[in-house]
């Protein structure tokens, strides 16, 4: 694909304009007839300008890849990340799932309302704050939390805490999250959703790593645990895992002896949960369709003329050919069990 192939429509031709050679760059990581794929990056690309999915960036995203704007749509809205209007500088989430909510997050957030004076999804009049509470920020740890542009900012927030954070970003101030990356903006974080590296010169070295997060680390200087033979420098095997058939794991060896246990159970004969009948646990046939195809052996031919009489399931325990007997079958649009029939209504 190149850009000379593409003939923009006016909504999206700014976009293109701008975000072209990018676009092409994120298409070109997927294989060839799988380009839709692309579309979760680009719309973050778009997000990169224009701080949110505008119509115009629905209507690129979808020429770009050769599908309807429909489609583009139906993922823009399904996503909360994607932001269907324009959103601040600095998006502030505050978790107010269970564990955060019980260790304070609702105070946090309502504060954070009452302050900045928005709500939920809703930006200051300066366009620096965005304000959202979250259902959940996976840090139960270190709970409640407040994240910037999805980064962690504040760990074991308070109100106080987190209205020191907005003013410090209201006044152009980044200051240096609790543990994670250096704070950026919304835009430049869409661009590392995009796929792209944060360029900013030790942007991910400011925030330290919580103590939660290096317990284990911890509890194994301790006690002088250490993996034997581990060298931190060892590269990364980046070759493709040989076909199951050629080697199999430990788990893969299990698994077929799990498996052939289970067979070897199924073939010993069983009961029949309903009739008592013995029946073969090794048949796949599910017991249902194998009883009624022993009622109604029949059942199964098409009746190419029209003129086959529908024979009556046979009773198959005692019980049920009480039930059929005291039961006859309903006729002429009668209810089943009236036992006045039509002809004696006459």
């Amino acid at each position: 694909m190149s850009d000379t192939t593409i003939e923009f429509s006016p909504a999206a031709a700014p976009l293109a304009e701008k975000l072209l050679p990018a676009a092409l760059e994120i298409i070109a990581r997927y294989p060839e007839g799988r380009s839709r794929s692309a579309l979760l990056p680009l719309l973050h690309l778009v997000q990169t300008e224009e701080g949110h999915v505008s119509p115009g960036g629905v209507a690129f995203c979808a020429e770009v890849l050769g599908i309807t704007k429909a489609q583009v749509g139906a993922v823009a809205t399904f996503y909360t990340m994607y932001k269907r209007r324009p959103t601040g500088e600095y998006l502030v989430s505050v978790c107010t799932n269970t564990l955060c909510n019980m260790m304070g997050g609702q105070e946090v957030y309502d504060r954070l309302n009452d302050h900045l004076g928005v709500g939920h999804d809703e930006t200051t009049a300066d366009g620096r704050i965005t304000l959202e509470h979250a259902e959940c920020l996976a840090a139960c740890d270190y709970a409640p939390v407040v994240t910037v542009n999805y980064d962690f900012a504040i760990d074991e927030a308070t109100p106080e805490t987190a209205i020191a954070l907005t003013d410090s970003l209201r006044k152009g101030e980044l200051p240096t999250p609790t543990r994670g990356a250096r704070i950026c903006s919304l835009k430049e974080m869409q661009h590392q959703l995009a796929g792209f590296t944060d360029e900013r010169d030790g942007a991910v070295g400011d925030g330290p790593a919580g103590a939660s997060t290096l317990r284990g680390v911890t509890l194994a200087q301790q006690h002088g645990i250490a993996v034997p033979n581990f060298n931190l420098d060892a590269p990364i095997n980046k070759t493709k895992p040989a076909p199951r058939e050629e080697s199999k794991g430990k788990v893969a060896m299990a698994a077929e002896k799990a498996a052939g246990a289970v067979k070897a159970v199924a073939g010993k004969v069983t009961e029949h949960r309903n009739s008592g009948r013995p029946i073969d646990a090794g048949d796949a046939k599910d017991p249902e369709v194998r009883t009624a195809e022993a009622r109604n052996p029949t059942g199964g031919t098409p009746d190419k003329t029209g003129t086959t009489e529908v024979a009556s399931p046979a009773p198959a325990n005692p019980a049920e050919a009480a039930g059929v007997a005291s039961n006859k079958p309903a006729g002429d649009a009668k209810p089943a069990g009236d036992s006045v029939g039509n002809e004696e209504q006459k």
